[in-house]
């Protein structure tokens, strides 16, 4: 048989997650000039595009429109998408050998870390990652419910998807309604009674996780006022240090947008937004079963031997009424059948991209990740890109030495009746791309970007 990625022998690689990290590590196998291969990309959902249709806020549809870049990765002839098709029960490890010489893993990070304090797991005490996705409309979380009738909510953590849950319960009924938000969301927050909200912080100003833009963002709300309370808005005399010393021009401004709203005013607009630093949560307060608040400890930072900063906590403690929680405090994968896992990390267990048993760190041949899945939730969109082709360099270069699986069937035409016998209903590329064009029709009459489709069973009634 000819050398492997030539048009007589092409190597044939299987995607698993069709998000962002997939995209990019199918586009940087189809750039390779002197190599033929074929990438299948699988998704248990029939819509492709992961967090960028289901965790991206609706209110930033600039962020979404990175979804033109996979639209022309898929236009290629050597690329297929198989949607609605589940690793680990349509489709098996043992599968994948049959008919590739290589899959990577790019299922992202899709539960929440969790909070060991006193009455965490109250029904009003909810993963960020629920509600995200509940608002985004993805469909296994469509039926949740979140207790909108509370008027004080907490967020604990102050990274972006922290920032993207206050926000979003700050808006306007007349803002969230110029977005994709789901329709059943869109109604629902339309009721909301919530009147303040607190993103809870355990470090300072200069070590908050959210970006410039997103705290830019929350000064500019229709009708909520963004507050910082005046003593947690100014930096300790470590964080000061740290900031004259660094040569980071974004961080720096951050820092003086966060000094912006300590000012002391209270604003005028019906909603507030706080904005608080230096506290810690240590239990949920419950009265005759009700979650009625937390208490806070007040933190103090000070410097490792490795030469940043942490927080500890003090002696000084505060209650915080509040009748809805939301927990933002990381994220971490799920483990995947076969796949060898790091249960400490959420993470599968990798080199660089390469897969490694657990036991023995030895490379799993055939098997590589990439985007949160291999090196857990950090980073933006963009960051998964250079992390995927650092995976797919070490791809291509196992197969340049044979180092891969041998698929007794890999003809394209095979691997294809397989999936249809699997599961006849999948989801194909060009189904998504009617599916998409229904949504932005169903939502132009309403003045919306799209009303998207939330329930499957519609989505495949529609394209039958």
């Amino acid at each position: 048989m000819s050398d492997l990625g030539t048009p007589e022998n092409p190597l044939r690689v299987a995607v698993i997650g069709a998000g962002p990290s997939g995209f990019y590590a199918a586009e940087h196998l189809l750039k390779q000039k002197d190599k033929t291969i074929y990438v299948d990309m699988f998704d248990r959902l029939p819509t492709p595009f992961g967090l960028v249709r289901g965790g991206v806020a609706p209110d930033h549809q600039k962020i979404k429109s990175v979804t033109k870049v996979y639209d022309r990765i898929a236009a290629k002839d050597e690329f297929r998408f198989f949607g609605y098709v589940e690793f680990g029960t349509d489709i098996t490890l043992d599968d994948l050998k049959t008919y590739y010489h290589q899959a990577i893993f790019t299922t992202g990070a899709q539960t929440d870390k969790k909070l060991d304090i006193p009455n965490i797991d109250h029904p009003n005490s909810r993963a960020a990652t629920e509600f995200v996705a509940w608002y985004n409309g993805h469909p296994d979380y469509r039926d949740y419910t979140f207790d909108l009738s509370q008027e004080k909510v907490a967020v604990i953590g102050v990274g972006n998807v922290a920032v993207d849950v206050a926000r979003i319960l700050s808006r306007s009924a007349d803002e969230l309604a110029k977005t994709d938000i789901a329709d059943y969301a869109l109604e629902q927050l339309a009721e909301s009674k919530v009147k303040e909200v607190y993103l809870l912080g355990r470090r300072g100003p200069a070590q908050a996780a959210f970006t410039t833009p997103e705290i830019r963002e929350l000064g500019e709300l229709e009708d909520a006022d963004c507050i910082v309370l005046p003593d947690e808005g100014k930096l300790d005399a470590l964080s000061q240090e740290d900031l004259d010393a660094s040569t980071d021009r974004a961080l720096k401004k951050k820092v003086d947008i966060i000094q912006s709203y300590a000012t002391g005013d209270m604003g005028s607009k019906s909603k507030k937004l706080y904005v608080r630093f230096l506290v810690s949560p240590t239990e949920l307060i419950v009265e005759d079963g009700a979650l009625k608040g937390m208490t806070l400890v007040h933190n103090e930072l000070y410097r490792t031997e490795r030469g940043g900063v942490r927080p500890r906590a003090t002696d000084k403690t505060e209650r915080l009424d509040c009748g809805l929680v939301f927990r933002s405090i990381g994220y971490r994968g799920v483990p995947l059948a076969g796949i060898p896992f790091r249960e400490d990390w959420g993470v599968i267990n990798n080199d660089q991209g390469r897969i490694t048993d657990v036991d023995s760190q030895d490379q799993v041949v055939g098997l590589y990740t990439a985007g949160w899945i291999k090196r857990g939730p950090s980073g933006v969109i963009g960051t998964n890109k250079p992390d995927s082709v650092e995976t797919v360099n070490l791809m291509l270069e196992d197969a340049t030495a044979g180092v891969t699986w041998e698929p007794s069937q890999p003809d394209r035409d095979a691997l294809r009746e397989f999936v249809s016998s699997k599961k006849p209903n999948y989801v194909s590329y060009d189904d998504w791309l009617k599916l998409d064009a229904l949504e932005v029709e169903r939502g132009e009459a309403l003045g919306r970007p799209r009303l998207k489709f939330t329930v499957i069973n519609d989505m495949l009634d529609v394209l039958k």
